[in-house]
């Protein structure tokens, strides 16, 4: 499956590292004149001498492209040119997706959108993921992350009553998006196969962060009188949360009886199983703060091994909370290749690790074994194989500026 890669920043480009990661072959576009994605150019940056905050030579990488743009291959092209536009009608023509995730109308600007590009393969596959959608959003129109977070309620989720609103660590619109479109295009590529049929994948950042902040009844919460935001515990699911070990932080998850008993006989009051305020669900939800108080009290002069050790040993599901480094070199998701070492620093290299696919096939290799390109590396390689160009011709293009 070829897939052409219109995409730049996060979002998309995550969505095109996970298809190159199932297999497909994915060529970037990105513009010759701009330093082509602005992603290569986030800091830190991979050097001779390890990591930098700065650039030291043109060939010097960022660890996000060094992330992101792993089995792809780079073809630079002015789209603004109608020679460019040219070359990318010739690629579309040969591919089966074409991925972008420019703002809404942009791609009209250029000439370039789903009529377009239908024009020239009706197969084709046309994926879209943008801010608000096709048909564009509020105010500018422009969406990062953190609007997307703020404008989904999912800021008003996390944190306790009356806090500021919280934003999540993670840029997590950025992230969720790009799986909602890898789901449809997949379904879309399959039709197509089927029907000869292509079909546009309209996906927004916006509707795929709040249809998640659906899935829980925050809503039904709000009419009834129950919290929305609660800090660090969940009262309704009692007991459950975060708490705090002499020497560190582990979660907590217990809701059903089985499990809260559990909890119950770990911290030395199985006495309690068989009291009404915690035997049941809805005792525990209306003596939540009573329960936690008493594990909270019972970890406190604990090591954070042995209070998730002896909940482990009762059954009740807990777990430390690890900070972003540890998690990332856990055995088993690198045994797994969920996250995978982008780096040796015995070659010279600084110690990194990337995403990986965490999705692992009996039958298929879900990798990411080839590294980042530097921006146009394979213009020719691509130009002579998808489109049929002579030696004479890519010069030429070369000689223009448009690729």
């Amino acid at each position: 499956m070829v897939v052409i890669d219109l995409t730049n920043a996060l979002a998309g480009p995550y969505a095109t590292l996970l298809l190159a990661g199932l297999g497909a072959r994915v060529v970037k576009v990105e513009n010759p004149g701009r330093g082509g994605d602005p992603a290569r150019n986030n800091s830190p940056y991979v050097t001779g001498d390890g990591l930098s905050v700065r650039r030291q030579a043109p060939e010097d990488m960022s660890v996000s492209m060094l992330v992101r743009g792993r089995n792809k291959e780079s073809v630079t092209l002015d789209l603004r040119d109608d020679r460019g536009r040219a070359v990318l009608a010739d690629l579309v023509r040969g591919a089966d997706v074409l991925v972008e995730n420019y703002s809404a109308g942009v791609t009209a600007r250029l000439g370039i959108d789903v009529t377009w590009a239908h024009g020239l393969n009706p197969r084709l596959v046309y994926t879209s993921i943008s801010g608000f959608g096709a048909e564009g959003g509020p105010g500018t129109g422009k969406a990062m992350d953190t609007i997307i977070q703020a404008l989904s309620g999912v800021m008003m989720t996390s944190g306790a009553p009356g806090e500021p609103p919280v934003r999540l660590g993670l840029p997590i619109a950025d992230l969720l998006a790009p799986l909602y479109a890898v789901i449809g295009t997949v379904s879309a590529v399959l039709q197509s196969r089927r029907t000869g049929a292509g079909q546009h994948v309209d996906v927004s950042m916006l509707g795929a962060l709040t249809s998640l902040v659906a899935c829980e009844p925050f809503d039904a919460f709000e009419q009834i009188g129950l919290p929305l935001r609660t800090g660090a515990t969940v009262p309704r699911l009692a007991p459950f949360g975060t708490f705090q070990a002499k020497d560190g932080w582990f979660a907590l998850c217990a809701p059903v009886d089985s499990f809260a008993h559990g909890v119950l006989r770990a911290i030395g009051r199985p006495e309690l199983v068989d009291d009404p305020r915690f035997a049941g669900r809805d005792g525990r939800v209306s003596h939540a703060d009573e329960l936690h108080e008493l594990i909270s009290g019972w970890a406190a002069d604990r090591s954070l091994a042995e209070v998730v050790a002896v909940l482990d040993a009762h059954g009740a599901p807990a777990a430390e909370v690890r900070d972003p480094s540890s998690a990332v070199r856990d055995p088993l998701v690198l045994a797994r290749g969920e996250v995978v070492r982008l780096g040796d620093p015995a070659d010279g290299g600084a110690e990194l690790y990337g995403t990986g696919i965490p999705i692992v096939m009996s039958g298929s290799e879900t990798t990411l074994d080839r590294p980042a390109p530097q921006l146009g590396e394979h213009t020719r390689v691509v130009l002579a194989e998808l489109c049929g160009y002579s030696d004479e011709r890519i010069d030429a293009l070369v000689d223009a500026g448009v690729v």
